[in-house]
């Protein structure tokens, strides 16, 4: 029931709209006429506004000439802007508002700003731990502690690992981490680069 009443207003106030419409292009045409300058048809006298969201409707000598532009090529264009220029007296230059030089002015600024906030945007946050060399008297231990280091790793693999350097432990971990790491590797007797 509420859609039905809904509908009925929407429709009421389409046809009071139209009705208002039609009214205003009687009387525009009306004083067109005592003027002696009366258009070709009614709907030239007033363009209606899109009611709903409906499409707006253009007149056919709005479209011809969009249609003779579009199909214009560069050279044409370029020409065609030049005699709008001569004819409406616009200057190349355009006066830039004042709202606008201020935020020109405040561009260095920020430039500037960015350069100095961009080297601590581009500190490294995640590494790699690589194990590059050992010592061979410390070789036992090395292994024992690349064991402990990576998960789902026995003994002899943690040999395989140490023998065939260089390795990666552990990738893509955070610094503080890959620090603790690093410290760890190189008491056992190993070298460990952080990439």
């Amino acid at each position: 029931m509420m859609y039905c009443s809904r509908y009925c207003v929407r429709i009421a106030l389409r046809t009071a709209a139209n009705t208002h419409r039609q009214n205003l292009q009687r009387a525009t045409l009306c004083a067109l006429r005592t003027l002696k300058t009366s258009p070709v048809s009614p709907s030239d006298a007033i363009a209606a506004p899109p009611l709903d969201g409906m499409p707006k409707q253009y007149s056919p000598k709005i479209q011809q000439l969009v249609n003779d532009i579009a199909n214009l090529t560069l050279i044409e264009v370029s020409d065609l802007n030049e005699l709008l220029k001569k004819t409406l007296n616009i200057q190349d230059v355009g006066m830039m508002p004042m709202g606008s030089m201020a935020a020109m002015a405040a561009a260095p600024a920020a430039e500037a700003a960015e350069e100095e906030a961009a080297p601590a945007k581009k500190e490294k946050t995640h590494f790699t731990v690589k194990l590059t060399e050992f010592k061979a008297a410390d070789k036992v231990k090395l292994i024992k502690e690349v064991k402990n280091c990576m998960e789902g790793l026995n003994l002899v693999q943690a040999k395989k690992l140490v023998e065939s350097l260089p390795q990666e432990i552990r990738v893509n971990v955070f610094k503080d981490e890959a620090e603790k790491l690093k410290a760890a590797l190189e008491t056992a007797g190993g070298t460990v680069v952080l990439e």
